[in-house]
């Protein structure tokens, strides 16, 4: 990629690259804020390495606290899903990863699809800036959103009808408690990319859009998922 000093003076001005990571989504994070793991933590080691600057790690139980992070100007880089609420804040990559958003429901339910709750009477939890909190605000027409620190917490608290979230920690939330259920199919794919703030230079965004393509076609980002032992899907090419 060529002399790649002014793209790390650009998009690490202190000399470090600092990273915010999100270990509220154990699909791209996991561990502690001391020893985080997961495929965000290997992307923003690369990206580290491409610029030969360390890396520091800002870690955070939420999205939105990440996406704080990266527009308060505490970090240099994040690890999001697009939505167009934060598209004006934030410069995206093209998505390396793609998750499923589902609901959960009791198995009482009467719905059998996620098209069957966007309804007057039916409440979903959901994680407080999340993605799918995002995408459902923009989409839902009839359906009331409850918000709370964790979509099922809030579930189970307020005896809702829904709870929404990612599949693979709502799937376990299933196995562990009986008498609930995942609805078949998805209501939203999450398209988690690597993003800056708008102002870093062309060059930069550049940079980062090109090396996301790379590992995604080397198989980098594979092997990232497979070692943490996460199933979620390598993005198609740009």
């Amino acid at each position: 990629m060529g002399d790649l000093s002014a793209v790390a003076a650009d998009l690490a001005p202190t000399g470090t690259l600092r990273a915010s990571i999100n270990l509220g989504n154990p699909v791209l994070a996991h561990g502690t804020p001391a020893e985080p793991g997961g495929i965000t933590v290997d992307l923003a080691r690369e990206v580290a390495a491409r610029l030969a600057v360390p890396v520091a790690f800002a870690c955070f139980d939420a999205a939105r606290k990440s996406f704080e992070a990266l527009t308060s100007g505490a970090a240099d880089l994040g690890f999001l899903a697009i939505e167009p609420a934060r598209a004006a804040q934030v410069t995206f990559t093209a998505p390396y990863v793609l998750i499923e958003g589902v609901y959960v429901v009791p198995d009482g339910s009467p719905f059998a699809s996620p098209d069957d709750v966007d309804r007057p009477d039916v409440r979903i939890g959901v994680k407080q800036g999340s993605a799918y909190d995002l995408y459902l605000t923009r989409t839902l027409q009839h359906a009331t959103i409850v918000r709370g620190e964790d979509g099922l917490t809030a579930f189970e608290d307020g005896g809702l009808e829904v709870a929404a979230g990612i599949r693979q920690p709502l799937t376990a939330y299933v196995t562990a408690h009986p008498g609930t259920r995942v609805l078949p199919g998805r209501f939203m794919e999450i398209r988690q990319a690597v993003c800056t703030t708008p102002d870093r230079r062309p060059e930069t965004v550049a940079f980062l859009h090109d090396l996301v393509e790379e590992l995604k076609a080397t198989g980098f980002v594979a092997e990232a998922l497979r070692r943490a032992k996460q199933d979620a899907t390598v993005a198609a090419p740009a």
